[in-house]
C-alpha cells in the first residue's frame, strides 16, 4: 500500500468506517483474551484457531467496510498466525505483544480518521513496513525483529519485568506545615472514598501521585509538590456527586452522560477555593481535562492558558486510565501499550511534559 495512503488517507465511506470502528471495539477483547490464553497454552490448536479467526475477521471487516488501510495492517498479522499454525514459528510473548500493539494502533487510526486528527505520531508507514518484513522473516529472527518494531513504535524496549510496587502511603515533605498536612490527609481520605466505589480503582491515588510527583521532579519541580498532591487526590472526587450510572458506566457514553461528567472538575475546584492555601491546586483540578489545542473542557483553554500542574495531571490520569483498560495482560506489558498510546496523542497533552513523563516511565520499564 502506498505511503501516501498513511499520510493522507481518504475515507471512502464514513458510515462504513464508523461501523468498522464499532466492530473493532467488539473484537479487540477477543484478541486480548486469545493472546493471553495462547501464551499460557501455546500448544492449543483450538486457541490458535480462535486467534487466527478473529484476526482474519477483523481483516474481512475492514475490507467489507471499504477500509484498505485496515486490511493492509491486518494482513501481516494473519500471515504470522498462519505460519504459527503450520509450526514454522513459535508464539512468544514478543509476538503476542506486537499483535496487541498493532490492534491498539488500528483503533487509534480509526478514531483519528473519524475525528479529523493527524496520524503523524502513529508511525504507520514504519509499522506496516516492519510487519510486512516480519511476516517473511526467518524463524530465528522473529523475536528480535518484534522487539525492534515494538521499540520503534513505542520508543521503549520490551523488557519482561514488573514495575516496582508504588509506596502504600502518600508522599509528604518534612517542611509541610501542620495544617497543610491535615488538609492533605483529609483530601486523601476523599480519594480513598472514590477508590472504594470500584475494585479497579484500588491504589489509584497512590499510583497517580507517584507518577505526578516524579514527572514534576524530572522537569526540575516547577510545580509546588503540595499543591500537586492535593490536586491528585481531588481531581476526580467530584464524580462521586454524579449518578454512578454515568461515571461507572461500562461501554459507550451517551451525549447526556458526557455532559454530566464534564461537571466534575468544577465541583472539587470549588471546594479547594474555599479552603485557604489551595488556590493553585484548585486551578489544576479545574483544568485537568483541558487540552493544548482547545478541544478539552470545561472552558476550551489552549496551551499557555493551562497551568503546568493541570498538564501533568492530564497525562498521568490518562496513563492510569489506559492501564486499567489493559489490566488483564500483566503490568509491564500494559505499561508499554499505555505509554505508546499516550505518546500517540500529539495534541491531547502538553509536549513539554511528555518528555519528563517518558523519562519516569522509561526508568520503570527498563530498570
Amino acid at each position: 500500500m502506498a505511503t501516501e495512503a498513511f499520510i493522507a488517507p481518504v475515507i471512502e465511506d464514513r458510515e462504513a468506517l464508523e461501523e468498522f470502528a464499532d466492530v473493532l471495539t467488539d473484537r479487540t477483547p477477543e484478541v486480548e483474551r486469545d493472546v493471553a490464553r495462547l501464551l499460557k497454552n501455546p500448544g492449543s490448536g483450538d486457541i490458535t484457531d480462535d486467534l487466527f479467526r478473529v484476526l482474519h475477521n477483523i481483516k474481512g471487516d475492514a475490507a467489507l467496510c471499504k477500509f484498505p488501510l485496515g486490511v493492509a495492517v491486518m494482513h501481516p498479522l494473519e500471515s504470522m498466525m498462519a505460519r504459527f499454525r503450520q509450526g514454522e514459528i513459535a508464539f512468544t510473548e514478543l509476538l503476542g505483544e506486537l499483535i496487541l500493539l498493532t490492534i491498539d494502533r488500528l483503533e487509534w487510526v480509526t478514531e483519528a480518521l473519524l475525528h479529523g486528527k493527524p496520524l503523524d505520531n502513529l508511525h504507520l508507514p514504519e509499522l506496516l513496513a516492519g510487519l510486512e518484513d516480519l511476516a517473511s522473516s526467518p524463524a530465528a529472527e522473529v523475536d528480535p525483529r518484534c522487539a525492534e518494531l515494538i521499540e520503534m513504535v513505542t520508543g521503549f524496549r520490551s523488557v519482561p519485568v514488573d514495575p516496582p510496587t508504588p509506596p502504600a502511603a502518600a508522599i509528604h515533605h518534612h517542611e509541610k506545615a501542620r495544617d497543610s498536612a491535615a488538609d492533605l490527609a483529609f483530601f486523601r481520605s476523599l480519594a480513598l472514598q472514590l477508590e472504594s466505589r470500584s475494585p479497579l480503582f484500588k491504589g489509584r491515588a497512590t499510583r497517580i501521585l507517584r507518577l505526578a510527583l516524579e514527572t514534576n521532579k524530572a522537569a526540575g519541580t516547577p510545580v509546588d509538590p503540595q499543591q500537586l498532591e492535593a490536586a491528585v487526590y481531588l481531581h476526580d472526587v467530584g464524580m462521586m456527586f454524579l449518578p454512578e450510572s454515568v461515571w461507572l458506566k461500562v461501554g459507550k457514553m451517551s451525549d447526556e452522560d458526557k455532559a454530566q461528567l464534564r461537571n466534575h472538575p468544577g465541583l472539587m475546584a470549588g471546594l479547594l477555593l474555599r479552603i485557604p492555601g489551595w488556590a493553585e491546586a484548585a486551578e489544576m483540578v479545574a483544568q485537568h481535562h483541558e487540552m493544548p489545542d482547545g478541544a478539552g473542557y470545561p472552558n476550551r483553554l489552549t496551551g499557555h492558558e493551562i497551568c503546568p500542574g493541570a498538564k501533568i495531571l492530564s497525562i498521568v490520569d490518562a496513563f492510569e486510565s489506559v492501564m486499567l483498560k489493559h489490566i488483564d495482560h500483566g503490568k509491564n506489558r500494559s505499561v508499554l501499550r499505555a505509554i505508546a498510546e499516550i505518546n500517540a496523542c500529539d495534541k491531547q497533552f502538553a509536549p513539554e511534559w511528555i518528555v519528563p513523563f517518558n523519562t519516569v516511565i522509561k526508568k520503570t520499564v527498563e530498570r
